[in-house]
């Protein structure tokens, strides 16, 4: 089945949530706004999950790269302990970590590591956190050349029929990718048994992706934004680069919703029928990213955000590149030349 917008499920999962959920290609239903967890703290990650899941987030992405994992999983373990969720209520996504994409072994040594931090039985979403292999046990990230191993069009095929076996196993519901091109996508389904469910890569304002969000939509492969904000907590900031936030189109319909820019920016990707993961450990903007749920923009200023999209990529990631390797992490012309 496509990907498309529907109503909450009559089952009540996700009641709180928010009127805004996506059906997956496998039939599962995923929450299109969760909360993010890259670069949250320990110490901080399992208040800002018990925060959010009781505001009525419903959905968690997560990680092994992360290393949080472990206190999101125990902030879970309370919150289920004392009634205000049940797991089945939590649509959970994690992913498979760069160090261990080497061997079958390895995939279900993570997703084993995965399910016993979270303390759970199965994960909902299970995505290749980045087609590209780092050797296991490199000093991440600091890396020699010889720790970076890169893409491998036929270890990501090996890498994806152990997660199709995972499936079948019943310990993931549903896979995926992430920072995945078309052409890398393309690759993959050559020998895919199981479409992906998701591709979450970089979206926000300034990068809408519109090409690759077309070509997500022709293969039933949902869309999922991650730094939908433009990131401004990365590391590595080029201060010549446009603030997303900053930008006059949200701050003028920003000031018309009495809203904020960021809440702005998370419901113009809502409304573009994208999954979206703002993240935050703060209790003021996890509730305030959560009220963006609420905002109904008018298809003028649908289309006025639509025209603020600058083709700007903020990740390109080439500061994990070790020294002297160069490589194109994006199949930019590739990409530019496959027709839909």
């Amino acid at each position: 089945r496509k990907c498309n917008k529907t109503a909450p499920p009559t089952n009540g999962r996700y009641e709180m949530a928010n009127k805004w959920t996506i059906t997956l290609n496998n039939g599962d239903v995923i929450p299109a706004f969760g909360l993010g967890t890259w670069q949250s703290k320990k110490g901080e990650v399992g208040k800002a999950v018990d925060i959010a899941i009781r505001a009525g987030y419903r959905h968690i992405d997560g990680a092994y790269m992360y290393m949080n994992e472990d206190e999101i999983g125990e902030a879970l373990q309370n919150l289920y302990k004392e009634g205000i969720v049940k797991r089945e209520d939590i649509f959970i996504t994690s992913k498979l970590s760069l160090f261990h994409l080497g061997c079958k072994e390895d995939v279900l040594e993570c997703c084993q590591t995965i399910l016993t931090n979270l303390q759970t039985d199965y994960i909902d979403l299970f995505l290749i956190h980045a087609p590209m292999a780092i050797k296991k046990g490199a000093p991440f990230p600091k890396l020699e050349a010889e720790d970076f191993l890169g893409y491998n069009e036929g270890q990501i095929a090996t890498v994806w029929e152990t997660m199709e076996e995972l499936v079948a196993k019943g310990s993931v519901k549903a896979i995926g990718i992430s920072n995945f091109t078309i052409t890398k996508t393309e690759n993959l389904l050559k020998t895919a048994k199981i479409v992906p469910a998701v591709n979450q890569v970089e979206c926000h304002p300034f990068f809408q992706q519109e090409k690759l969000r077309a070509y997500s939509k022709s293969k039933g492969i949902a869309f999922e934004c991650y730094a939908p904000l433009g990131s401004p907590s990365r590391i590595g900031i080029d201060p010549d680069e446009p603030v997303v936030m900053e930008d006059p189109v949200i701050n003028e319909i920003a000031t018309k919703y009495n809203a904020t820019p960021a809440q702005i920016c998370i419901s113009f990707l809502l409304h573009l029928g994208l999954i979206v993961i703002p993240k935050s450990v703060s209790e003021s903007r996890i509730l305030q990213n959560l009220k963006a749920t609420e905002i109904s923009l008018t298809a003028e200023e649908v289309d006025r955000l639509k025209a603020i999209d600058k083709n700007l990529r903020l990740f390109s990631f080439k500061k994990f590149l070790p020294s002297g390797v160069t490589m194109d992490l994006w199949d930019v012309a590739e990409d530019e030349a496959y027709k839909i």
